[in-house]
């Protein structure tokens, strides 16, 4: 008999859901205090469980040792940089996930975060906290714009399609060849020296790997278009973050806002404290919809898997 555990913490809040969980697997084991795990927590949460229905918990070998009984881990998350392939390969232990599950969620926020830059809604807001009525009110227009998309995967799509009625120019760098989508939306593909050069407003889509990680360093940061708007929904640990607030202080880039962070949460406050940089807690998938959907993929991730391999995506 298949033994199902459930460490993430969202399920909880959806009460659909569990009862769906439940009319396939009656004796699935819940987590619903929505606990944080650590490693000695996991082990005593999931001892003697077949499946998990994983969040970003720490699955190290420390904790994958200590599980013999474990088979499958299947993801309640859009990503998987959580996971270490080689370790799952090493105890023949299958992962379940569906990419782009939170597409809409993430392209929705990162919409909103364009326009909130462009007419310093966030600025303005602060301002009138503090009692004041700012005199130059003048912001910028989303439309006719030139946005650039660095990775056009699932969440890059469904932002080149919110992005259709605003009449902007988009260009999209990604290592695959997207053509027909591209020739579908009118959207410009490009190498990452022209999205840099070119972008009035630049999204980041990319998945977190050995490429992204500390891609956007100082050097690359020098080559962007000055006075850009930088929008990051992705993954944390893809900027030099101090490179970043240097650039905010002297105005060559405009504004940035970000959802994600190399630490989380963030300790250091001197990026997050700029007038000019826009900061939420890694809500990109957090509407309860995307909630919704990331549970039911870890829900087909019970019979749904296989043994990943490192260097293939999403591992690569």
């Amino acid at each position: 008999m298949t033994r199902v555990a459930v460490t993430s913490r969202f399920m909880a809040l959806l009460p659909e859901v569990v009862d769906e969980l439940l009319s396939q697997y009656p004796d699935a084991k819940i987590n619903m205090q929505q606990r944080h795990f650590d490693e000695d927590g996991l082990i005593e949460f999931l001892k003697g469980y077949n499946v998990v229905l994983a969040g970003l918990e720490p699955y190290t070998e420390r904790v994958i040792r200590n599980l013999p009984d474990l088979r499958v881990i299947s993801c309640c998350s859009a990503g998987t940089d959580h996971l270490d392939p080689v370790l799952l390969q090493k105890y023949n232990i299958r992962m379940g996930w569906t990419a782009g599950v939170n597409k809409y969620s993430v392209s929705e926020l990162a919409l909103s975060l364009m326009i909130n830059l462009l007419r310093q809604i966030n600025t303005s807001n602060i301002a009138m906290r503090s009692g004041e009525w700012p005199p130059r009110k003048a912001g910028l227009q989303l439309r006719g714009r030139t946005v650039g998309i660095h990775g056009c995967g699932h969440i890059g799509k469904e932002l080149v399609k919110l992005l259709q009625p605003f009449e902007v120019r988009i260009l999209a760098c990604d290592r695959q060849d997207f053509s027909e989508f591209y020739d579908q939306y009118g959207v410009r593909p490009v190498e990452p020296e022209e999205l840099w050069k070119e972008s009035e407003i630049l999204s980041i889509h990319l998945s977190r790997n050995r490429s992204t990680v500390g891609l956007y360093s100082a050097e690359v940061l020098d080559q962007l278009r000055l006075g850009i708007l930088i929008v990051q929904t992705a993954r944390g640990r893809m900027f030099d973050e101090e490179a970043l607030r240097n650039r905010l202080i002297d105005g060559r880039i405009a504004a940035a806002a970000f959802d994600v962070f190399a630490m989380e949460p963030p300790r250091n406050m001197d990026l997050i404290e700029l007038p000019n940089f826009l900061a939420t807690p890694h809500i990109g998938g957090s509407a309860r919809e995307a909630w919704a959907a990331m549970s039911r993929a870890g829900i087909r991730g019970i019979t749904e898997n296989k043994i990943p391999e490192p260097g293939v995506y999403p591992f690569d």
